[in-house]
């Protein structure tokens, strides 16, 4: 009997990231994908994937409150509860797949050595959370380690991955790719991707507003809300002249799939910006990130963050 693997996915993204993950062979012939209970828009995209044929051995399993016992793949890295498995279990297999630009700063932890605690980039953190992480990456290393990503990863922190023992395996959304399309896209020439900058307070609303304004008054928009988004933020650019707010639920990468050539897709810097690009540049629309001015930075957006965001998707 073929033993099954576990991915546990707590977002969209991880979820469509271990679906590639076992279609890339990463995970062995059998796959269950654990989504966690309680998230809306991991619900909606779990969903949507039934109406997919999906990889020879994949399941999408039921949510669930709580991690299986046995977990081969991850996405969040800095989970607490994801830490605390691995400190529960025989150091084997683990496989962690993308999480947003988190995976760049796991990357970048990984590559630093040892004893680099495993903490988020802005976290601060008391000293049991501290002793978790740092238990947490020295556990790793005496897993087999492989980190599948699609984002763009420099060749200087690459090599140093690697030298580090980690497996560093790049991906373009193979199996995605080879999907038809199964919806129409917006009838709108420009798609403006929601961002959670402003609710992280990273961004200045009145500065993002005033921009989706100015851009709505000289053609019409197609807006897909970011699924952090802040509800209100929504409402107001939902009372935009110019602007159509497509409450789609599911990740970009499903609902956009049916663009057609000559549309276009803004974004401020998000990692969305890479995977659109691998999906949609083969039917000629366009993915282009949009720069963020000087002033719309709060305090909170240091300078390496800014600057993190900006390489990640530009």
């Amino acid at each position: 009997m073929v033993e099954q693997a576990s991915a546990w996915v707590e977002s969209p993204l991880q979820m469509l990231c271990a679906i590639e993950a076992h279609h890339a062979g990463l995970l062995g012939p059998a796959t269950a994908v654990v989504p966690r209970a309680g998230l809306r828009p991991l619900a909606a995209t779990r969903r949507e994937l039934g109406s997919f044929v999906l990889p020879a051995g994949l399941e999408l399993a039921e949510p669930r409150e709580r991690m299986p016992r046995r977990v081969q793949a991850v996405g969040d890295a800095f989970s607490g509860r994801v830490q605390v498995r691995w400190l529960l279990s025989v150091p084997g297999r683990v496989v962690i797949v993308d999480d947003g630009l988190a995976t760049i700063r796991l990357l970048e932890l990984l590559a630093a050595g040892p004893y680099r605690p495993l903490l988020r980039a802005r976290a601060k953190p008391g000293r049991l959370r501290s002793a978790l992480g740092l238990a947490a990456a020295l556990r790793l290393r005496l897993s087999k380690v492989s980190v599948f990503t699609a984002l763009p990863v420099g060749d200087k922190l690459a090599e140093a991955v690697r030298a580090a023992g980690v497996d560093l395996v790049r991906h373009d959304f193979a199996w995605l790719r080879a999907q038809p399309p199964n919806a129409e896209g917006p009838a709108e020439r420009t798609v403006v991707l929601g961002t959670s900058l402003v609710r992280n307070g990273l961004v200045h609303r009145e500065h993002y507003l005033r921009w989706l304004t100015e851009l709505a008054s000289r053609e019409p928009l197609a807006y897909y809300p970011h699924r952090r988004e802040d509800p209100v933020d929504v409402a107001l650019i939902r009372e935009r002249p110019g602007i159509t707010v497509h409450d789609a639920g599911v990740p970009a990468e499903l609902t956009l799939r049916g663009l057609d050539p000559g549309q276009r897709v803004l974004s401020l810097p998000s990692t969305a910006i890479t995977s659109l690009r691998v999906l949609l540049s083969p039917r000629g629309v366009a993915v282009e990130p949009v720069d963020v001015p000087d002033d719309w930075w709060t305090s909170r957006a240091a300078p390496a963050l800014r600057s993190h965001l900006t390489g990640v998707s530009g």
